[in-house]
């Protein structure tokens, strides 16, 4: 334990390819690879399920490229970083930087605990094209609307080399005090979990595979093909880049490999997205809790609890919303059209408070990002920075029709509404008895009545926001 050695600090960059700190690391003759489960810090963002899910295979996946040599702790970071400081000649601690208040406020301190120890610390940027602080507007304050800030990012974009993975050195170092991945007791006990298998596969190769899965079958419709649920024509890759099993530099240069500039440009767009989340989160730290426009302070939320627990449950009586739900309890994702329906008719024609479904959302996805959440829901209500118009309602009657017109998607989470005819399928309701005698529906046992009217409740949003205009 007197040898000399360098620690890479694994956050939200659990790859080996294209992953600066580690590569840095490397350099070293002697390396200790750490993981931190630091729950405490986080607080209320503590990881929800789904993500803990995820985070456990990513971490297997991980353990297994680094030659079972990961060493992994539970508690809080500073103390774990300063006791393996103690106990080891360490020279320098490498990480890659995460953009969380929580995690930037962490960083600062173990910078300086470490200074005061005499030991190097070194953070470098592994998981965006731009940090926030590159980009600003001509007066020097930060952009609050996604077109000019992707107009002016795209300026400085500079073509980048992926970092291939590094020769791990022989010295390696196991720790006798890690503790197993299985004690951060990351797996559900009740197995809720169990379909999740069929859909994902955590960790650097699954991300690998699922990129270019995608841009062999999935780029080519992308643009058009994004807004249906049923089509294979998103990446499904948020996950992976969550938790940092792919770059986003990596995806970039992937893409231009791509012929069809039209979808590819649009696709460059989402990451830019993205990229915009995480600049808005640092600008302003108190995206996931706090309206960004304070008239929306006052704004008479509803917040009917048996509402909410049936918006959970995809018990609202209206296909696409109730397919999206049960699609995230199934499956820990939704697809992103019908994120943006459910989100709506939660916000507008139920009323009840955005924080309440970005809560919902933190818990049940498995690409659940405090960054990404916090902007699209603020986005939906209307109270965010470059947010949808408040009089912007989407209608799930319309959207399912216009989206998911033969019904794909929404029988597939719904198999109760299978035998119904696509006239009918997002309004069952309106289905003479015989239709609905026919396709074993029994309104309000076998599926619900509408927990509000659209129309009805489309008004009675527009009045409450209506509320907010003078404020």
């Amino acid at each position: 334990m007197n040898q000399p050695l360098s620690i890479v600090w694994f956050r939200q960059d659990l790859r080996t390819l294209d992953n600066p700190a580690l590569t840095a690391a490397c350099k070293a003759d002697n390396v200790l690879p750490i993981y931190i489960l630091d729950d405490a810090n986080a607080g209320q963002y503590k990881m929800g399920g789904a993500s803990r899910w995820w985070l456990h295979h990513s971490l297997k996946a991980l353990n297994a490229s680094l030659s079972n040599a990961l060493n992994i702790y539970h508690g809080d970071a500073a103390t774990v970083i300063g006791d393996l400081c103690q106990r080891f000649a360490v020279e320098t601690v490498y990480w890659n930087r995460c953009y969380e208040p929580y995690h930037i406020t962490q960083s600062q301190n173990i910078k300086v605990q470490l200074s005061s120890q005499g030991i190097n610390a070194c953070s470098i940027n592994g998981s965006l094209l731009n940090e926030p602080w590159a980009v600003f507007k001509k007066d020097g304050s930060p952009y609050k609307v996604f077109t000019p800030y992707h107009r002016e990012a795209s300026k400085i974009d500079r073509p980048i080399d992926i970092l291939p993975a590094p020769t791990l050195p022989i010295g390696l170092t196991r720790d006798p005090k890690a503790i197993l991945l299985d004690s951060l007791a990351l797996l559900p006990l009740t197995h809720w979990d169990a379909s999740f298998y069929k859909h994902w596969t955590p960790g650097e190769a699954g991300a690998s595979s699922l990129l270019n899965r995608f841009l062999s079958d999935g780029i080519n419709d992308y643009k058009d093909g994004r807004d249906r649920p049923a089509l294979k024509a998103i990446s499904r890759l948020s996950p992976h880049l969550h938790f940092g099993d792919i770059s986003p530099q990596q995806i970039i240069n992937a893409l231009l490999t791509i012929a069809d500039d039209q979808n590819s440009e649009h696709f460059k767009r989402e990451i830019r997205w993205r990229e915009f989340s995480y600049y808005l989160l640092f600008h302003f730290p108190s995206l996931p809790n706090q309206n960004l426009k304070a008239n929306f302070d006052h704004f008479p939320w509803e917040n009917n609890p048996a509402w909410l627990k049936r918006w959970q449950q995809g018990l609202t009586g209206y296909p696409l919303v109730d397919a999206g739900m049960r699609e995230l309890r199934q499956t820990g994702y939704m697809h992103n059209r019908v994120r943006m329906v459910v989100a709506s008719f939660l916000i507008k024609n139920l009323l009840i408070d955005w924080r309440l479904g970005a809560s919902w959302f933190w818990d049940c996805l498995v690409d659940a990002d405090l960054a990404s959440n916090s902007a699209s829901w603020q986005w939906v209500a209307g109270c965010g920075t470059d947010a949808s118009p408040y009089f912007r309602v989407f209608n799930p009657i319309i959207q399912g029709e216009k989206f998911d017109p033969q019904g794909e998607y929404t029988k597939l989470y719904l198999p109760e509404l299978k035998e119904l005819p696509d006239k009918y399928l997002y309004r069952p309701w309106e289905a003479p008895t015989d239709v609905l005698s026919q396709a074993n529906i029994t309104l309000g046992e076998t599926y619900p009545h509408p927990i509000v009217q659209i129309k009805e409740s489309r008004e009675r949003a527009l009045a409450a926001y209506g509320t907010t205009k003078n404020l």
